[in-house]
């Protein structure tokens, strides 16, 4: 897949209701250590396939397939296109939809966490206060940002996180007292909604004042925070904030990988495209 084919890869998204814009496909197609395949069927796109190879983890995502071709093997060949340009990597993932598993089930991945799509309508009127300690990221901040991102991401993705800031720096907010920051988070728009994450934070707290900090800029804004499930409280704090849930995602790895990072402190992740 090149640039010029960003338009087939919109036009598959918007068939299947997903949110990606140009700047989505691009990371993947212009990024280092990143790609992506297109399908064709008799001359028209059929579907597509991304990954990124961050340093110790590579991320599968992306997979779409027209819904007038499910079911003819294209998902299948366009998995182990996938699988071969990330062989020999150490550590490969993906965020599977309940109509995807199956298929990647066939190809070795087994499950690890579960993750739910949350959505609001932002009514800045109606926002949580968030503390002083909360402030908009800058350029300044991304060295410790990214520092502390390596050990509770698990993985190296500075490129990501650099990009998200330039692209939403309304979406960036760091909580630094002094030094080390206690959390962080990022953001992008989307053809659908605006999408807040990763998210990363120190305890549930701090990852409150975050949200709040960043819902503070999208007023009338469509906000979706993909979070893990295994801390009720905070899936029980966002419903209260108005986010409800709107569908799950089961993230999976190839069997016998060992992911690293520090789960308990990521709050939300940055959406399945990209981890």
């Amino acid at each position: 897949m090149t640039v010029q084919d960003i338009p087939a890869g919109l036009a598959l998204c918007t068939a299947a209701g997903w949110n990606q814009i140009d700047p989505d496909w691009r990371f993947f197609l212009e990024s280092p250590n990143c790609g992506a395949c297109l399908a064709e069927k008799d001359g028209r796109p059929a579907g597509t396939v991304a990954w990124i190879r961050y340093p110790g983890l590579s991320w599968i995502a992306m997979m779409l397939v027209d819904p007038a071709d499910r079911g003819t093997g294209i998902g299948s060949q366009l998995m182990k296109r996938a699988l071969d340009a990330v062989h020999g990597d150490p550590c490969v993932g993906l965020d599977a939809t309940p109509f995807g598993e199956p298929l990647y089930r066939r190809f070795g991945m087994i499950a690890h966490a579960n993750f739910l799509r949350t959505r609001a309508l932002i009514d800045a009127a109606h926002l949580p206060p968030f503390t002083g300690g909360v402030r908009p990221m800058t350029p300044g901040d991304l060295a410790s940002v990214l520092a502390r991102d390596r050990e509770v991401f698990g993985a190296d993705r500075s490129v990501l996180l650099r990009s998200l800031l330039a692209r939403a720096p309304e979406s960036a907010w760091i909580a630094r007292p002094a030094g080390h920051p206690l959390g962080y988070c990022f953001g992008r728009p989307g053809r659908i909604f605006h999408q807040l994450g990763p998210l990363v934070a120190e305890d549930r707290a701090v990852a409150r004042d975050l949200v709040a900090a960043c819902c503070s800029r999208l007023d009338g804004a469509t906000l979706c925070i993909d979070i893990p499930t295994h801390d009720s409280t905070w899936t029980e704090w966002l419903a209260g904030t108005g986010f409800a849930a709107e569908r799950p995602f089961l993230r999976m790895f190839r069997a016998g990988d060992a992911p690293g990072g520090i789960p308990a402190l990521q709050y939300a992740i940055a959406g399945p495209e990209f981890a």
